[in-house]
């Protein structure tokens, strides 16, 4: 007979079960200790309980484990400086949505060559994230499907959901099943309502298939997360952390029935898409909060080692140590800057 299935299927690669690996690279108690305390502290920012201002920072995307380490290194110190005013967690993005095209992120392509070794980019990922946590830093990242977080989702304080992916159901119960925060960005067309959408239906209950421990296809029965938030990302009408848009979110979230906190992300469409901005949005935002507005409880900036991006090319070894090979990203020195800065300015 003539085959009805599998028809544009090349190959299926079998991938070691998420407790094997686990199991290889097992989280410490001291690692623990930082997933718990960090989910613990956002949860009480979240509530209002705990005044600081949650900060997610680090590179656009990871693609490489010495930069990134090194990256850590000096975010857990400068984090060391700042924790009576700011609660930093470091941006470990390992997966990349694509509009069409592209590198896929470090997990579905770690050695930056179409090769797909997903196998060795979910251990890579593990590697990086326990590495970091030992330091004593907690580490977000986004979530772009319901099969990675049954390898990774233990070593993470916080996860968000991102702007193309919103709306979908699939992302939707995902999260309603994480065991961590939630942030949900605002559509790229910079409508809140998906996001407001998705707030109110990953608190519920869901089941979907998925995977379990042991690799096997299963249904998930999930008791819904109540710690989800929205971030303000701006989209195709503009930038949208202005205090004018800032009092808009706060009423929408309230009319919902939801905390009426939030985070804004300085980059994408609020930097209109060049990291120069970056730095613009970060002072309004931390101005807002200065003067008394506690709707605003966290920002995200995208930051490496050095400034700018560059393109990935045919050989990796070429490739400039510490700088973004997605979007682009402010360099360490202006991070630093610029944290130090809205320290000074929120411990008055």
């Amino acid at each position: 007979m003539q085959p009805t299935q599998f028809i544009n299927v090349v190959s299926t690669v079998p991938l070691v079960a998420p407790k094997v690996l686990k199991a290889e690279l097992a989280i410490s108690p001291a690692n623990n200790k930082t997933v718990i305390d960090g989910r613990e502290s956002i949860k009480k920012i979240l509530a209002g309980e705990d005044s600081r201002v949650l900060v997610v920072v680090g590179p656009c995307s990871i693609h490489d484990r010495k930069s990134a380490s090194e990256y850590a290194g000096r975010l857990k110190a400068l984090s060391d400086k700042v924790a009576e005013t700011l609660f930093v967690v470091m941006r470990v993005y390992f997966e990349k949505p694509r509009t069409t095209v592209g590198w896929k992120g470090l997990i579905n392509d770690p050695h930056l060559n179409d090769s797909f070794d997903i196998a060795t980019g979910l251990r890579l990922a593990r590697e990086i994230l326990l590495e970091i946590g030992e330091l004593g830093l907690p580490a977000a990242t986004e979530l772009l499907e319901p099969i990675t977080p049954q390898y990774i989702s233990d070593l993470l304080t916080l996860a968000s959901i991102g702007a193309r992916t919103t709306e979908s159901p699939t992302h939707r119960q995902m999260a309603s099943g994480l065991s961590m925060p939630v942030g949900y960005k605002n559509g790229t067309d910079g409508s809140l309502q998906v996001a407001i959408d998705a707030m109110l239906a990953a608190k519920t209950q869901h089941a979907f298939l998925g995977i379990d421990g042991d690799g096997h296809t299963c249904i998930v029965n999930t008791r819904g997360n109540p710690w989800g938030h929205l971030i303000l990302r701006g989209g195709r009408s503009g930038p949208n952390y202005s205090s004018e848009h800032v009092k808009s979110a706060a009423e929408k979230l309230t009319a919902a029935g939801l905390m009426p906190r939030f985070m804004v992300d300085c980059s994408h469409a609020n930097s209109n898409k060049d990291y120069r901005n970056q730095p613009q949005v970060w002072r309004d935002v931390i101005a807002q909060r200065v003067s008394g507005n506690k709707d605003i409880v966290g920002l995200m900036l995208e930051s490496n080692l050095f400034p700018g991006s560059q393109k990935l090319t045919a050989d990796p070894a070429l490739l400039s140590y510490g700088v973004s090979i997605t979007d682009g990203c402010i360099g360490w020195e202006e991070t630093e800057s610029l944290i130090l800065d809205a320290h000074k300015q929120l411990k008055k």
